[in-house]
């Protein structure tokens, strides 16, 4: 039902895009709260070629990385520095919100900014390097069960962030016990946690499946689960899931913008419509497939609770599994 009032948005949107008072007249700027690769860079770089090609921007869309605290840097950046900027969008994501949820951004919360959309949902996966002994889930998982700090883990978010998450929550349906227990080195995005993976500092990565699609198709890793309910489509189909095989681990991230809350209202209902736009586009639906990006657009009128609601939900998932008192 989603998609197809997504679908049948299309015309309106891209009239109302056309017609609205105000629009980008200047530079527009992306913020990418990390270092190039991961999935907040990937966001900012494929939306703003996006907008480029259906000429909702006069001329290209600047990313600029601004990695720190998981995110904590670009979120106070915009609060503090940037909070009337009608040109400004920034990358967001389940991660950002867990950090949010986890009180981890401080004096900062989720009614500080204004949440534009989101285009789609990137679903956790767990892989290992080419030359690991583990062949599946079940295996690395019953190394952990055995001892829970024999599995040494690497992902692009910060300690208790949402890629540290997916891993305790994986661990937890699969029966392992000290969960706080289970190692996890944070670096600045997941390229350069894959790197780490690849080298063979690290067992096993915890990220998302944009992340991975080139070390994947290098044969550099080898990815052992998807968290979703069920396989993922075109050339990613062949990834078995963590529930088929006995482990009942789902984790979604959606990938999406928040901007300033202070920006004008004609340029924040610009930015809702021209989301829109891109979401229902053939340019964007070509990046979904190439991706592994699974449909996820919450109507504009329900992103701001749709938000809400996952900070109350992470928040007490932080504390069933101790990181959050």
């Amino acid at each position: 039902m989603l998609i197809k009032r997504c679908l049948s948005f299309v015309a309106m949107a891209t009239f109302s895009v056309s017609a609205l008072a105000w629009e980008p007249s200047g530079k527009v700027e992306c913020i990418a709260p990390s270092d190039p690769g991961g999935g907040w860079d990937f966001t900012c770089r494929s939306v703003g070629n996006v907008l480029q090609d259906l000429e909702l921007v006069p001329g290209s869309v600047q990313t600029t990385n601004m990695a720190g605290a998981g995110g904590g840097v670009a979120y106070a950046h915009t609060i503090s520095k940037r909070n009337d900027d009608d040109t400004l969008l920034v990358a967001g994501s389940t991660a950002t919100i867990t950090r949010l949820a986890q009180n981890q951004f401080p004096g900062m919360n989720a009614d500080m900014v204004q949440w534009v959309g989101a285009l789609g949902a990137d679903y956790g996966i767990i892989a290992v390097g080419k030359d690991s002994k583990y062949q599946n889930l079940n295996q690395l998982m019953d190394a952990m069960k055995a001892n829970p700090r024999s599995v040494k883990f690497a992902g692009g978010s910060a300690r208790g962030g949402w890629d540290h998450l997916k891993v305790l929550m994986t661990a937890k349906e699969a029966g392992v016990d000290k969960l706080p227990s289970v190692p996890y080195l944070s670096y600045n995005n997941g390229g350069e946690a894959l790197t780490q993976v690849v080298g063979g500092q690290v067992d096993a990565f915890t990220g998302d499946v944009t992340e991975t699609t080139g070390f994947m198709e290098s044969g550099d890793i080898r990815i052992l689960a998807v968290l979703a309910d069920e396989r993922l489509p075109g050339k990613l189909s062949d990834i078995p899931t963590a529930k088929e095989q006995g482990i009942d681990a789902v984790g979604p991230n959606w990938r999406g913008f928040y901007m300033p809350k202070g920006a004008s209202d004609e340029a924040k209902a610009y930015w809702t419509d021209a989301i829109n736009t891109v979401y229902a586009s053939d340019e964007w639906k070509k990046v979904m497939k190439r991706n592994g990006l699974i449909p996820f657009h919450p109507d504009s009128d329900q992103f701001d609770s749709f938000i809400h609601k996952q900070v109350d939900d992470i928040q007490q998932l932080s504390r069933e599994i101790g990181l959050l008192k």
